[in-house]
């Protein structure tokens, strides 16, 4: 069997399984579930700079909460509906992530890291600042009456559900095809060898502020998903650890994998989900397993399955 067809098949199955559980999973896993797909949908946009470029960010959720706060904004105050708020949320994203890159791509490795968690923290005090508007870290409860489209209520189980699968297909599909084109493979291989890459005649600039850009912008429609879907915006969305959090998910699941973002946010929700239910030091239970992972995974789950299984897996 070729590697095209296994990847159309495991692909293509994994979006089938996904919509078969909307009516297998009982209401607990089911919300669970919608959830794990909306950060799998950040982190797949983390995955494009990290995993694809090379490009070690701290400063993701500034984007997370560009498209959570544009799209928040203007459901608020302007009273803009889904289709509305969303856009606003995608315009947000896409600026955010276009001055970010031009100014970031300045600079290199740890310096990259530093000006992009400036970046993050700059916005997350911003938003801190602008109090009277955002509600700071008391908020904002988005109205259900705006939540709908037409007879589509997005706060139900179901409407919600499926408008998370779209959102983690759209972002899966374009990785996976991304990432199979010539664009994704210059991407590559400016994270194999930037210098080589430059020396071969390609715009390095160019190409990784595009990877900051799309970067930005997968995150950025995460977030305005996740106000829209689960009803609120805040200031926690912009903090640090919103910033650390797509960085374990994609080391978890297999960095520069498209699978993997997917596998590693499940497997971190479940693992604090189930850990705090049987102690209240469950993040020392999640740290321990993080190491345990590191150590004998060093790839993560998916790029483990690359290395041993197949090592045709995109």
């Amino acid at each position: 069997m070729s590697d095209s067809t296994k990847t159309v098949i495991l692909h293509g199955g994994l979006l089938v399984l996904l919509f078969l559980l909307q009516f297998l999973l009982p209401a607990y896993h089911h919300g669970n579930l919608a959830r794990i797909m909306v950060l799998a949908t950040f982190a797949m946009g983390y995955n494009v700079m990290f995993g694809y470029t090379g490009l070690l960010s701290l400063g993701h959720a500034l984007f997370f909460a560009a498209g959570m706060y544009g799209m928040g904004l203007a459901m608020q105050y302007a009273g803009a509906g889904p289709v509305l708020a969303m856009g606003a949320g995608l315009v947000a994203s896409v600026a955010v992530a276009l001055v970010v890159g031009l100014l970031a791509l300045r600079t290199a490795g740890v310096g990259f890291m530093i000006v992009t968690l400036m970046f993050a923290q700059a916005g997350y005090l911003i938003i801190l600042y602008y109090g009277a508007w955002t509600r700071g870290d008391e908020g904002l409860v988005m109205p259900q009456a705006l939540r709908m489209l037409g007879a589509i209520d997005f706060s139900q189980p179901g409407p919600r559900y499926f408008a998370a699968l779209g959102l983690f297909a759209t972002g899966f599909l374009l990785t996976l095809w991304m990432m199979r084109s010539p664009f994704g493979k210059v991407l590559i291989a400016i994270r194999e060898n930037e210098e080589r890459a430059r020396m071969l005649g390609y715009d390095v600039f160019r190409y990784k502020l595009a990877a900051v850009v799309i970067s930005g912008t997968l995150c950025g429609l995460a977030g305005a998903a996740y106000g829209l879907l689960f009803g609120y915006v805040g200031a926690t969305f912009a903090s640090v650890q919103y910033s650390i959090f797509p960085l374990l998910w994609v080391l978890l699941g297999g960095a520069g994998t498209v699978i993997g973002p997917l596998i590693g946010t499940l497997f971190m929700f479940y693992l604090i989900d189930l850990s705090s239910a049987v102690t209240s030091a469950y993040m020392l239970v999640a740290g321990v397993v993080l190491v345990l992972l590191t150590l004998f995974a060093p790839q993560g789950l998916a790029g483990e399955l690359r290395a041993r299984v197949w090592r045709g897996l995109p």
